[in-house]
């Protein structure tokens, strides 16, 4: 059983080997440039040799003025379970900057040392390194992202990562969201994914280009981080006004429905559900953030709660909807 175990867990962090990007990462970065000057950056999730994370920082060094680069990357114990660089062991890298005058990161100038375990974010080498790191810009198992997140928080880091969009109503993350402890960045959406040569077919958003290259799209993915950005300061522009018949409420809660973002109300005050991709363009001295539908009831205010036998999915008249939160305007 022990075997078998552990097997499944390698399986697990196996299908979530994802690479971002360059473009999507330079795309995100661009907005953050005044919180890197100075600042240790830690890529914990990396392996260096292939990571997109590890380019961006390594060749934008001198212009984002960091202090260092550090990147991990876990290496899965069993031996069929190779990451795609087919690295025997563990490594973490360490980049201090260009020393040589050429503006291009060599050899020489990245130490390189093996790492006495398996990379693994949450063992207690790789964590000597986050609490060295002022920032943490990182993809992260999607699998492990409860757990990952809830280490940067437990550290008091800074950090810039990437999530999936249905992690916005998990109830770790959700938390932290309503709670303006973590917020979504700017560019959040179908982001797709390079994805290992022993990635199989079988999976869903799966396809392979002219190039043989392989690639994934997991959905809705999205930037989480708790570096300030002036996105989160714009209001949302409110332009249509409230009917009973364009906006029901619930079966279930006291509060209306609106199924597009940009047809928030902009003369309602009271409790209302919106579509989860509210969080794109949530402003926190806009709004306050109620619940999540997707709670089942579990922390719902309960004047919000009409007597129903379910919670876990918003009703209109008798049909469940997809998930929701509930929101209400600051007045």
């Amino acid at each position: 059983m022990a075997k078998n175990a552990s097997l499944g867990k390698a399986r697990d962090a196996k299908e979530d080997e994802f690479y971002t990007q360059l473009n999507d990462i330079s795309n995100e970065l661009k907005y953050y440039k005044e919180h890197f000057k100075g600042k240790t950056v830690l890529c914990n999730c990396d392996d260096p040799r292939v990571s997109n994370f590890f380019h961006y920082f390594s060749y934008n060094f001198e212009t984002l003025g960091l202090k260092k680069l550090i990147t991990t990357c876990y290496k899965n114990q069993e031996r069929d379970l190779f990451s795609q660089s087919n690295s025997e062991k563990a490594i973490s890298l360490e980049y201090c900057g260009e020393k040589n005058g050429s503006k291009i990161p060599t050899v020489e100038e990245i130490g390189i040392r093996e790492l006495q375990g398996d990379g693994d974010f949450r063992s207690k080498e790789c964590i000597e390194l986050l609490k060295e790191a002022d920032i943490v810009v990182t993809n992260p198992p999607f699998s492990l992202f409860r757990e990952y997140i809830a280490q940067l928080i437990e550290y008091d880091k800074k950090f810039l990562i990437i999530g999936n969009q249905n992690a916005i109503t998990y109830k770790e993350i959700f938390y932290l969201l309503k709670n303006n402890k973590i917020w979504l960045g700017y560019n959040n959406g179908d982001m797709k994914f390079k994805v290992p040569e022993y990635y199989a077919p079988r999976a869903t958003r799966f396809w392979i280009d002219e190039t043989g290259q392989k690639w994934r799209s997991l959905g809705n993915t999205c930037w989480y981080t708790n570096l300030d950005i002036a996105k989160r300061h714009e209001d949302l522009i409110l332009y249509k006004n409230y009917n009973a018949e364009e906006y029901p409420q619930y079966d279930n809660y006291r509060a209306i429905n609106v199924n597009k973002v940009d047809e928030i109300p902009c003369d309602y005050f009271e409790p209302m559900g919106v579509p989860i991709t509210f969080m794109n363009k949530y402003n926190p001295k806009q709004f306050d953030i109620i619940w999540t539908t997707d709670r089942g009831g579990d922390g719902m205010l309960e004047n919000i709660k009409l007597p129903y036998e379910r919670y876990d999915a918003p009703v209109i008249n008798g049909k469940g909807l997809y998930k929701r939160i509930i929101i209400q305007r600051k007045k």
